[in-house]
């Protein structure tokens, strides 16, 4: 039976529908959001920092916000906040951002020293210091600057990170799932996405209070609504959103039907009674890791084919892409020929073909994409069309799964082999589960997972 599977309509209360790739942090002109932020050493008595959007000719660096508000800064230690002599600072500035098909980067940023009190989060020798957890936004962008947020936003997702003025900040982020978070701006609360990063910072007078863990709530169609980060030293710096004018939206889902975990292995046959009288077992391996690529590596266990083969592939906004692909093999049975050199040896060499992406980075229902792109005519010579069906249940020798359903039709001309209609079901945080492709010269190849 076919499941649900859908993406909510986007809607945004000043007026234009945020892009998928800013959805995150969407920037509309007339946007705006306040935040009301303390931190328990460094500002007790608590801060509202007021974010619009910056839309002067001026902005030369991406999208630009900027901000004002006030820190006043306990002249003593002990006593509850509010009862201490305070020195008032300003608490201004702007800060730069780019929406890259990888996620969210900040390029520049510009402000009002940190508090006085603040420990300094430079080194020594620096005679002018760029760095600063004196805002919200600041300690948004601490120690993961590019990108900010990774994206597309899916289980499993981790990265790393840097930041500070010199990249001397270092992170480790993960993407802990969608969690309901009330915060005033929202206080029936809502679905927001939680990112977790662990920060460390060296060298600096300030190593204890630069370094720590943080997380920060991101509501789709509307950005950060809370931000909370434990330093070493015991600070608590926390943020949250107290008004805007933008409307939550019902985040995109956020499973992960194509893992790149490395270590992640799995086991297909591969069988077509027309061609292989006997079943080809392979095995496929994710060798390899980073910054949402990898390399997978298939090899054969039985069979009437002796493959090797090494793929890349990288996971973007623009979806899950076919980068690489190199396979060397001999066989004892003979495949019919394909047109500009493509030859089948591995379950992934079936899964790839054609165009892509292999998948949306965010599948919704009845979406389509179709061929066109040079790299991969120059590689294929393959026109057809692909469409996310919704999700069914799959049945295979290594379980049952509730798997999503992507259909193509293929045509490489002059060659049915390399033509004809291929299903695909893919099972979160596995990967393909089955592949079914019905040739136009009346065969069908299966690919099933076995063993995981």
């Amino acid at each position: 039976m076919l499941g649900a599977l859908c993406l909510g309509a986007v809607v945004c209360g000043v007026g234009a529908s945020p892009a998928l790739g800013d959805a995150w942090f969407p920037h509309p002109a007339n946007a705006t959001w306040t935040y009301y932020w303390t931190d328990n050493n460094y500002n007790p008595n608590g801060t509202t920092d007021t974010v619009t959007v910056d839309t002067t000719d001026q902005v030369t660096c991406g999208w630009q916000l900027q901000w004002s508000g006030t820190i006043l800064v306990p002249l003593g230690s002990g006593g509850s906040p509010g009862l201490q002599p305070t020195i008032s600072q300003p608490d201004d500035g702007t800060i730069c951002f780019e929406d890259q098909d990888y996620g969210l980067v900040n390029t520049d940023w510009s402000g009002d020293a940190p508090p006085i009190n603040e420990p300094p989060l430079c080194a020594a020798s620096e005679s002018e210091c760029a760095n600063s957890l004196g805002s919200v936004l600041y300690n948004v962008i601490w120690g993961s600057r590019s990108p900010v947020i990774s994206e597309p936003l899916l289980q499993g997702t981790s990265w790393t990170s840097t930041g500070g003025g010199d990249g001397s900040v270092t992170s480790q982020n993960q993407y802990l799932g969608l969690q309901k978070i009330e915060v005033p701006a929202f206080p029936n609360g809502i679905l927001a996405a939680a990112v977790r990063s662990q920060i460390a910072l060296a060298g600096t007078p300030g190593d204890d209070y630069g370094s720590g863990t943080r997380t920060v709530w991101w509501g789709y169609g509307v950005g950060p609504v809370k931000v909370e980060f434990d330093h070493v030293d015991g600070s608590v710096t926390t943020a949250v959103l107290t008004s805007t004018n933008l409307v939550s939206q019902p985040p995109p889902p956020d499973q992960n039907y194509f893992p790149m975990t490395v270590g992640l292995t799995g086991t297909y046959e591969w069988t077509n009674r027309k061609h292989l009288p006997q079943p080809e077992i392979e095995k496929i391996s994710v060798a390899a890791a980073a910054n949402r690529s990898a390399r997978l590596t298939a090899t054969s266990v039985s069979g009437p084919i002796r493959a090797a083969g090494d793929y890349v592939f990288s996971l973007r906004l623009d979806g899950l892409r076919n980068t690489y692909g190199s396979t060397e093999g001999a066989t004892l049975v003979k495949l019919p020929k394909l047109g500009h050199g493509v030859r089948f040896f591995t379950p992934l060499d079936l899964m790839t073909y054609g165009f892509n992406p292999v998948l949306p980075a965010y599948p919704v229902i009845g979406s389509t994409w179709t061929s066109g792109n040079a790299r991969d005519l120059q590689v294929y010579g393959v026109h057809g069309t692909s469409r996310v069906v919704g999700v069914r249940t799959i049945r295979v020798p290594a379980g049952r799964f509730a798997a999503l359903e992507v259909r193509s039709v293929l045509t490489q001309p002059g060659h049915p082999f390399g033509s004809g209609v291929r299903t695909m079901w893919f099972a979160p945080g596995v990967g393909l589960v089955k592949l079914v492709f019905h040739h136009r010269d009346g065969s069908v190849s299966t690919v099933q997972l076995i063993r995981r």
